[in-house]
């Protein structure tokens, strides 16, 4: 199938604000916003706030049940991690200082951070998106015109066949197609929904250049789990407001016992290249996975063309889904 055929996926464009939170459910909302106090081409900076907020099904006010904020410098032009704190804080971020936020990275962080991989804490769900977020950091350079001149890039485009958007023949290995395919980045609205501020947690308001990546999980429990999730990779613009390049919606059920994927369907809404919505054909492969396996079934099951980055990236995070589960059982039963 191609994008020229009629029935190919397409992109749906922006989501716009978040649902409203359902009763018993559990939302996890992350952000990591970036920004490069000295100007580009200087250290980037990642502010990262995380957190899950229980909604109880007797209509009594939300409860935050873990909270995690992340501060990661790099050293100049580079993925190279300088300094690294978190809080609450956690000494065992000591052991990521020094390392380059690039292949391997996610291997030396599971081996540093088990106790965090193994509970699904917000602050794991924020490092594990740290490689993917320092190589499109540039995004926010194509968005400030004025400061591009003579900005030095710190990332390459990705190479022929490492995602369905690169495939062979895709319309993204045209030296010329931003001119040809023209801008795909869309304007997008705050994600909070006016009706529920407390859906998210604290939202910076940068003005300055600036990218962010966001992710919302929400999970509710009955006679299948019910996971309903987004992310979005958007940046600032000089008259103010957001542009995204990246948004998914994904919708999965799973078996209440064995957490075993029974329904899973993505929406593709903001992309870059045509090609890319087609790796929604390929998620009927992840199904029976139980979700707890999904951060190292994905890469497995989706390699290459098979799969997107960022919808990989987005399905690999419903591993914490069983997390957030446990915590909503542990506070119903109070």
């Amino acid at each position: 199938m191609t994008t020229e055929d009629p029935s190919a996926p397409q992109t749906a464009g922006p989501l716009g604000p978040s649902p409203a939170r359902r009763p018993g459910s559990v939302r996890r909302t992350s952000t990591l916003d970036t920004r490069w106090p000295g100007g580009f081409g200087t250290g980037l900076h990642i502010d990262g706030r995380a957190r899950d907020l229980y909604t109880p099904a007797d209509g009594r006010p939300p409860l935050v049940l873990a909270e995690d904020r992340l501060r990661v410098r790099f050293t100049p032009a580079s993925r190279v991690i300088g300094g690294i704190e978190s809080t609450p804080a956690r000494n065992e971020l000591a052991l990521l200082a020094g390392a380059r936020c690039g292949g391997g990275f996610r291997a030396l962080l599971a081996q540093s951070l088990p106790r965090e991989r193994d509970t699904g804490t917000p602050l794991y769900l924020m490092l594990d998106d740290l490689a993917a977020v320092s190589l499109i950091a540039d995004f926010a350079v194509t968005r400030w015109p004025s400061a591009e001149p003579g900005a030095p890039r710190t990332t390459v485009d990705p190479p022929e066949g490492v995602c369905t958007g690169f495939m062979p023949g895709s319309s993204a290995l045209n030296p010329d197609r931003f001119r040809a395919g023209g801008d795909r980045t869309r304007r997008v609205v705050p994600l909070p929904h006016p009706d529920d501020p407390e859906g998210w947690h604290e939202l910076t308001a940068p003005t300055e250049p600036s990218m962010r990546r966001a992710r919302r999980i929400d999970v509710t429990p009955g006679e299948v789990i019910d996971v309903d999730a987004m992310f979005q990779d958007s940046a600032t613009v000089p008259q103010g407001g957001r542009s995204a390049v990246h948004e998914y919606r994904l919708h999965a059920t799973a078996h209440a016992r064995t957490g075993a994927l029974l329904t899973l369907r993505a929406e593709p809404r903001i992309l870059p290249y045509d090609e890319c919505p087609l790796a929604v054909l390929n998620l009927d492969r992840l199904l029976g996975t139980p979700l707890a396996d999904l951060r190292t079934t994905v890469p497995k099951v989706l390699r290459g063309i098979d799969g997107c980055t960022h919808l990989n990236d987005a399905l690999r995070a419903l591993a914490e889904v069983p997390a957030l589960m446990a915590a909503q059982h542990r506070r119903a039963r109070e």
